[in-house]
């Protein structure tokens, strides 16, 4: 079922709940899911990627269905990523700002950076190897044109996932990290607009990267997920914005959980299984819209185009030698919505405004806050453009037949090869009615 336009009704949400996992494509997590929905712009198995842009004899490397355990990680700083949409490595003597956009460069750039690693740029999943998502995407919403607000790595993106900026930064920079970044967040625009938020976190909170979240007035708002989000999801005490982040580092007691290469996404499975239970079971479903996205594409292939001509949130030119002007989004990434206000099947693409060039990106978070809240005033100029998704609100009243909990069954073997052994893990989740 496709969305494209928006209900004039005031929204039902009350809460909303994102996670944002680390470093996967929509075609390397997702693009698979075309098979189950044809709706979904995912891939077709004709996709693929000359070994050489130069070469036009070149060998391609066609995309495939068997992706697993993920070790090296690819390269996606933001010199490999001009590369891999634009087939060209990038020439700090001769930088070309706005180069044509192919999206035929992923397997020179993985070739470049460790012989052998197109194999695993050029792979997908099966929807039965992420059989969560699979349920979710199934039963509730996939967004198939959500991008990376622009194309660097993780921080950068992440910074706009709350600010919808980064505030100049294209590289995890770690004394600006340490420093923190001093734009203003839709956690200040909520609290003076006299909304709650709680922040969830499981090895340290990425938040606290925005200085003024560091402000003693805060802490409360801060939570150790094991402790706190289950009891709060059952007491009805979730706040109007809820953040979970994963763990990030494995631990003596528990994998991490975040998808990041070399990360098993069987972890984060697991993760987005005790979630999506956790707020079926509250009282406060109802009033529910769970967001799952991830803050970049990781250097997987993705075969959508990344949008040009964006608007720059603040007008801040990133560092020599790019002088990024902050103009371009970065690639698609997977994006699950899940609500008893959505029916299922529902595969939301491109938002119908406020702009005709609006596209959804990690911005379109504190757009549709702004909306559904009705905030006074938009952080920058680049959520004032986004699209915002609360269009995937599609039904006057909320569903009864949403699943409850997903069984785990000893029934599905996911494959990952580490070192050279390959392990075999006997995870599978159905959902029990």
């Amino acid at each position: 079922m496709a969305v494209e336009t928006s209900s004039a009704t005031p929204s039902p949400i009350k809460t909303v709940v994102v996670l944002v996992q680390e470093n996967r494509s929509f075609d390397h997590m997702l693009g698979w899911f075309k098979t189950i929905n044809p709706e979904i712009g995912g891939v077709t198995g004709s996709e693929s990627n000359p070994i050489s842009t130069s070469d036009p004899n070149s060998t391609q490397i066609t995309f495939k269905d068997t992706a697993g355990y993920v070790d090296p990680d690819p390269d996606h700083s933001f010199q490999a990523i001009y590369e891999q949409v634009s087939g060209k490595t990038w020439d700090t003597n001769n930088p070309d700002p706005n180069p044509e956009i192919k999206m035929n460069g992923f397997v020179q750039n993985a070739e470049r950076t460790t012989p052998g690693l197109s194999e695993t740029v050029m792979n997908g999943f099966k929807p039965e190897a992420v059989p969560v998502f699979k349920q979710l995407v199934t039963e509730f919403a996939v967004c198939d044109r959500w991008f990376a607000s622009l194309p660097a790595s993780t921080q950068p993106n992440r910074l706009y996932v709350h600010s919808a900026t980064s505030h100049g930064a294209m590289s995890n920079n770690t004394q600006q990290l340490i420093e923190g970044f001093p734009q203003k967040t839709i956690f200040e625009s909520l609290e003076e607009n006299g909304y709650s938020f709680g922040i969830y976190y499981q090895s340290f909170p990425s938040t606290l990267f925005y200085r003024k979240l560091r402000h003693l007035k805060y802490v409360d708002n801060f939570h150790q997920y094991d402790l706190s989000f289950k009891r709060h999801c059952k007491d009805g005490k979730l706040p109007n914005y809820v953040v979970i982040e994963p763990r990030y580092f494995d631990i003596l007691t528990a994998a991490a959980n975040d998808d990041h290469p070399s990360h098993d996404v069987s972890e984060g499975q697991k993760l987005v299984k005790e979630i999506y239970e956790a707020l079926r079971s509250s009282p406060q479903w109802n009033e529910i819209l769970f967001l799952v996205i991830y803050d970049e594409h990781g250097g997987f292939y993705d075969h959508v185009p990344t949008p040009t001509g964006v608007p720059s949130p603040d007008d801040i030119v990133g560092p020599e030698p790019y002088n990024f002007k902050f103009d371009r989004l970065g690639c698609r990434v997977p994006a699950i919505m899940v609500s008893p206000w959505i029916e299922p099947e529902t595969v939301l693409h491109r938002p119908s405004g406020p702009d005709p060039t609006s596209e959804f990106e990690h911005s379109s978070i504190a757009a549709t806050l702004k909306k559904i809240f009705n905030l006074k005033e938009f952080l920058t100029k680049r959520d004032a453009w986004a699209g915002s998704f609360d269009i995937v609100v599609n039904r006057s009243t909320p569903r009864t037949d949403c699943p409850g909990k997903f069984n785990y069954l000893n029934t599905l073997q996911l494959f990952f090869f580490r070192s050279k052994v390959i392990e075999s893990y006997n995870n599978n989740y159905c959902i029990k009615m």
